[in-house]
């Protein structure tokens, strides 16, 4: 076969910014891998579970803030890329999706590993293209150099996200063991698109008003990666209380004047206490309570993004202001007044009080999953990364109000499916510490996240093993049914410890809070392997 078009694609991906690339397995893609296993500037791994695999990359793009490759053969293997691609798409992450197929003449006629692998993704991708399958001619050339640059793109435009190249490939799919790929330096812009950076003249005057003459605003931060600039802004609104700031623990905007135990007080406070300006910016939240909170308020809601979809989460959306969060919290803070002292002032009292109170309980409740969490956070060492799974887990993360790391969860889709890999790769892409608070569903579940042969000495696990589904206990459906137990619970007996050997993980098991101390002193020291302490509660 001719290899250029393939070297061509693995140099523009270069070229374009890609430096890590996830491959799995398989014969109909191997000059795709052989292709980036040979290139100089691209570090490749390789994972043998494909949808372990692409959650991988997630974590590595989340942690980087870069395009990551993913590289597969055809048929299947390509369709267990699907959970991570959505959890991508909703996260707004760069990934470039390359599924190796058959060449068009066979879908169809029963040949092995064929499935329909054209726009396979849907909807969660940004754009999806299908490689040329011949370059006779060379307008096929160039038409698969400019599908490789415009997909890279538009991984990258704000808002980013996943893309999907489908490359047919004929055989013979291996070179000559001796044949060089030619990476050839082409000629490419190396930035990418990005939305509307400030606000014009005419969005600065006709928002003017509304912000001078508001009396209650609140500003809620969703979910986002860490930003010193976005916090030391909205610091300086909180402090001289411009607005309030409430924040999730994934919003990562956790500044020290902002509220961050709303999911203890949110019931407790009364209707009038609603604001009359809600302003966010980011993506999702995780308090329900908040959330079902300002939908019955309706009050006017502003979201703050350069470009792009913006949900009405709140069902009261007003405006899109179309500018860089830092952008719009800096003319916010130019036209605003501190609001009065006793503004607020019921969510502040309750913050105080729930502060106190979860200091007080801490030391006299009985040995649990909070617990657990609580004090493992307090015991972090700096520059930790948190990365929560869904379910109970990351619930009693934001549980424990400000925490002095960056939080991590896929709430995308907010499914199970991926969060150990996702917390992989994260420890793929960084020497610092990376929790993974895990319970034990998500943790076995995903379990192929630790099937490869790359070393992890700074990933840490917390598991939490009940033994089942206990969130379906706390949710009053599912917790009224006859059927709970069979399933919604689905009670399992496994444990850590066999997994542990296998995979070469320190294993400490702790049943109490002083075993937990006694792990904790050994948890974070350095090591040359993973460790994962197992809570059975």
């Amino acid at each position: 076969m001719n290899l250029q078009p393939i070297a061509d694609l693995v140099s523009l991906c270069a070229a374009k910014g890609v430096k890590d690339a996830i491959l799995s397995p398989g014969s109909r893609c191997a000059p795709l891998s052989l292709a980036f296993v040979r290139h100089p500037d691209i570090h490749t791994r390789t994972l043998s579970d494909e949808r372990s695999a692409a959650f991988v990359a997630l974590g590595i793009a989340l942690e980087t803030r870069r395009p990551v490759v993913l590289v597969c053969t055809s048929g299947s293997a390509a369709y267990n890329y699907a959970p991570a691609v959505a959890e991508a798409y909703f996260q707004q992450l760069p990934l470039l999706i390359l599924t190796a197929d058959r060449p068009p003449e066979w879908i169809d006629q029963w040949d092995g590993q064929t499935i329909h692998q054209q726009n396979l993704y849907g909807s969660h991708v940004k754009a999806a293209f299908q490689f040329p399958d011949s370059f006779s001619h060379p307008d096929q050339h160039w038409y698969g150099r400019r599908q490789v640059t415009e997909a890279l793109t538009l991984a990258k435009a704000f808002p980013p996200g996943p893309v999907h190249i489908n490359v047919p490939l004929r055989e013979p799919f291996y070179p000559d063991a001796a044949h060089p790929f030619h990476f050839q330096a082409p000629k490419v812009p190396a930035q990418s698109l990005r939305g509307q950076l400030d606000l014009c003249a005419e969005d600065r005057e006709r928002l003017k008003g509304t912000l001078q003459d508001a009396k209650r605003v609140l500003i809620v931060p969703g979910q986002q990666s860490p930003s010193p600039v976005l916090a030391g802004l909205l610091e300086e609104i909180a402090a001289s209380r411009k607005a309030l700031v409430v924040a999730d623990s994934i919003s990562n905007m956790q500044v020290p004047h902002a509220l961050t135990l709303q999911d203890h007080f949110m019931g407790e406070l009364p209707a009038e206490e609603a604001p009359d300006l809600l302003i966010t910016f980011g993506k999702s939240l995780i308090s329900k309570k908040l959330k079902l909170f300002l939908r019955a308020a309706a009050c006017p809601h502003w979201h703050v993004q350069e470009a792009g979809y913006v949900p009405d989460t709140f069902q009261a959306l007003q405006m899109h202001v179309p500018c860089h969060p830092a952008a719009f919290l800096r003319f916010f803070s130019a036209q605003r007044s501190p609001q009065p002292e006793e503004t607020f002032s019921a969510w502040r009292a309750l913050e105080a009080h729930y502060l106190e109170k979860i200091q007080a309980d801490f030391v006299q409740r009985p040995f649990g999953e909070w617990t657990a969490i609580q004090r493992t956070l307090q015991r972090l060492p700096r520059g930790a990364k948190v990365h929560a799974a869904n379910s109970m887990a990351v619930r009693y993360v934001n549980m424990c109000g400000r925490i002095a790391a960056e939080v991590y969860c896929n709430r995308g889709t907010s499914g199970i499916d991926g969060s150990s890999s996702t917390a992989v790769g994260a420890a793929f892409s960084t020497k610092d510490t990376v929790l993974l608070v895990t319970g034990d569903l998500a943790f076995f579940y995903d379990r192929n996240a630790f099937w490869h042969n790359y070393p992890m000495p700074n990933l840490r696990i917390l598991l939490l093993n009940n033994h089942g589904g206990e969130i379906f206990r706390k949710i009053k459906g599912p917790s009224e049914q006859p059927e709970l137990e069979e399933y919604f619970v689905t009670k399992q007996r496994l444990n850590a410890r066999l997994l542990c050997e296998e995979f070469g993980f320190q294993y400490l098991l702790v049943h109490d809070k002083e075993a937990l101390e006694e792990a904790l002193t050994l948890f974070f020291q350095p090591s040359f392997k993973p460790k994962l302490i197992e809570v059975l509660v």
